[in-house]
């Protein structure tokens, strides 16, 4: 038999495609394999506007995820800014999107200094509302929420600020629709 041993089919709409490492060293090749694969989601047994659970196994642990497909659906890219850090503090940065009651948890970490946080990407319905939490928490202080919603929309750019005892936190959300293939 002449050409590939294989062959590749796919009738799915959408193909979310899986490259999970654990950092273990300074090198990328020294990381853990965690996941390597796809998941599809097709029109046929995949609903639209519900989230989906998935529990992925790997050679090295176990992942759970939560997707869905967004009918109607803009790009909001949310970018956050930590500036006139006091002192160190814990920050948990969530956001939740209108019609659903799963948490995306964007960062959790320690702010020591001022720095900008990665940038995440996240799918809204169109004209709902994209809320963001952050959980702000030290040893002596104990923990204070503070919140902000952004109203979703095809074109455009939404700034806040919120002042807490441990810093400034700046928010960006840019909007733009998604691509249609």
């Amino acid at each position: 038999m002449a050409g590939p041993k294989r062959g590749i089919n796919m009738l799915s709409t959408a193909l979310v495609e899986f490259d999970m490492r654990i950092k273990v060293g300074k090198e990328e090749r020294h990381d853990c394999q965690l996941i390597d694969g796809v998941s599809d989601l097709d029109d046929l047994w995949s609903p639209w506007d519900c989230a989906l659970k998935y529990r992925i196994n790997g050679d090295c642990g176990t992942v759970d995820l939560t997707v869905s497909r967004i009918d109607h659906a803009v790009m909001a890219n949310v970018e956050v800014a930590v500036s006139e850090v006091r002192s160190s503090f814990d920050l948990c940065f969530r956001c939740f999107i209108g019609g659903y009651d799963e948490e995306i948890r964007l960062f959790n970490g320690t702010i020591g200094e001022s720095r900008h946080l990665t940038r995440s990407v996240v799918a809204v319905v169109d004209g709902s509302t994209l809320d963001l939490k952050f959980e702000v928490a030290s040893e002596p202080s104990g923990s204070a929420e503070h919140c902000c919603s952004f109203k979703a929309g095809t074109h455009g750019l939404d700034t806040r600020e919120m002042k807490t005892e441990f810093g400034l936190i700046s928010v960006k959300v840019t909007w733009s629709t998604l691509l249609s293939i």
